[in-house]
């Protein structure tokens, strides 16, 4: 088969958008501004398809495993995995605030600062920082208002009822089964269609960023954005890639095979925009679908490692800014606090700033009003938060793999090393299931 050149590539046409992204938004700002309905577009797409694939895939995935306590084996594993990373995220962003001290001169009076603009995060706060509130929402008004909403969690909710209730019929169930698996496959292909637009989103975001808040916006607020890169950055080749290398394969590896949905996540700063094809690209690798599609969608909920370290790091940034002294259990009582207010991110609008106010909300000594401070910069950290959340479920989902030995290693090895070659627009990787 003939090498595409680099512009055929998925990877390569992202590259340039990014590229041309940049060089539009920052020479024609006002076009810039208009492109942002692209990357709105494919973002919407992708959403749109999302809920009933992670319905069948579920579905299909316990069904095919035949046996509930398997099920229910991987969903606790995967819920202590994503407890204990979670905490080392929390923590190392709560250690490098506290040692580096990026908010120190700043010297801020909160009496200065404007917070007309945060009324809408701080009463979200008050639902999410609300533990009952929080458990009521996992359950769906009704069975098509989980889809509705495109709410996850309430999707995977159904869908572990749904497939444990076709499990136990058996025979009786076997049509239905049959029908999700055919259901999911055209969901697969209908994604295959929506990937081949990414490169027009990742331009329109980039170029709408850009051209809104110039190159030079990151000036303000320096320090912590470029800390908290190097903090993600620690995390995910230190962290995850020491779990990943325990599990037998490597970090780099992973990241040059997740190459294409990285730069879409980069460009978007919504990791929502390529689950999917995240799904499928970790099924062809060779672990088991039924692990894939109990372990991803649990872990867009629950295991946020790029957020966690969002949370304690800008938290600390605040105290340090307005000159908030925190002693030793302050710190310990941010990441306790953190660690619970951090489940509820996902499917919540504005989920950064508003699990940011729910959390300082815990915390009187920090002055919440201290939230403006990071409102100008939230989206250039929203690309390393996106970024490390989707690296960190897709470790977590080989791990769980080698841990149930759902995945075939063999195969994995020879993906991940290139020898096998996987791409989602060719009709023959997409006939390729892990078994």
């Amino acid at each position: 088969m003939q090498k595409k050149l680099f512009h055929q590539t998925l990877f390569g046409q992202v590259v340039i958008a990014l590229v041309l992204g940049i060089i539009v938004g920052n020479t024609w700002p006002e076009f810039g501004v208009q492109l942002k309905p692209l990357g709105d577009g494919f973002i919407k797409l992708i959403k749109m398809i999302v809920a009933p694939l992670v319905f069948c895939v579920v579905v299909h995935g316990i069904c095919s495993t035949g046996d509930i306590r398997k099920v229910g084996r991987v969903g606790a594993k995967a819920l202590v995995y994503f407890e204990i990373v979670t905490t080392f995220a929390l923590a190392l962003g709560v250690v490098l605030a506290y040692v580096i001290q990026p908010g120190a001169g700043m010297n801020v009076n909160p009496a200065s600062l404007d917070g007309s603009g945060l009324a809408t995060y701080t009463e979200r706060a008050a639902q999410v920082s609300n533990t009952v509130e929080f458990l009521m929402r996992l359950i769906p008004s009704t069975f098509t208002d989980a889809f509705a909403k495109g709410d996850i969690l309430q999707v995977l909710l159904l869908a572990i009822l749904f497939g444990c209730a076709l499990a136990v019929m058996g025979e009786k169930g076997r049509p239905v089964t049959t029908a999700i698996d055919c259901l999911g496959q055209v969901f697969f292909k209908v994604i295959g269609y929506i990937v081949k637009l990414a490169p027009l989103g990742v331009l329109g975001a980039v170029a709408f960023t850009v051209a809104k808040y110039g190159l030079g916006s990151l000036k303000q607020l320096g320090m912590l954005v470029l800390l908290f890169y190097v903090t993600c950055g620690l995390f995910v080749v230190l962290v995850l890639g020491g779990i990943l290398r325990l599990a037998g394969f490597n970090i780099f590896r992973l990241i040059g095979y997740l190459r294409e949905e990285l730069l879409v996540v980069l460009g978007t700063a919504s990791s929502d925009a390529v689950l999917p094809q995240v799904m499928r690209k970790l099924e062809l690798m060779g672990v088991r679908h039924s692990t894939v599609g109990l372990v991803i969608p649990t872990g867009y909920s629950f295991n946020l490692d790029g957020f966690s370290i969002y949370l304690t790091l800008a938290a600390v940034f605040i105290a340090q800014a307005t000159n908030t002294p925190l002693s030793t259990p302050d710190l310990l009582t941010i990441l306790a606090i953190s660690l619970i207010t951090s489940k509820g991110a996902h499917g919540v609008p504005g989920s950064a700033i508003v699990i940011l106010a729910a959390t300082l909300g815990a915390m009187p000594a920090i002055p919440a009003i201290g939230l403006v401070l990071v409102l100008s910069v939230d989206w250039f950290m929203g690309m390393a938060r996106a970024l490390t959340n989707m690296i960190g479920n897709c470790v977590a989902t080989i791990v769980i793999g080698v841990w149930e030995k759902d995945i075939d290693r063999q195969r994995a090895t020879q993906v991940l090393s290139g020898e096998i070659k996987v791409d989602l627009r060719s009709p023959a990787a997409e006939a390729v299931k892990a078994s």
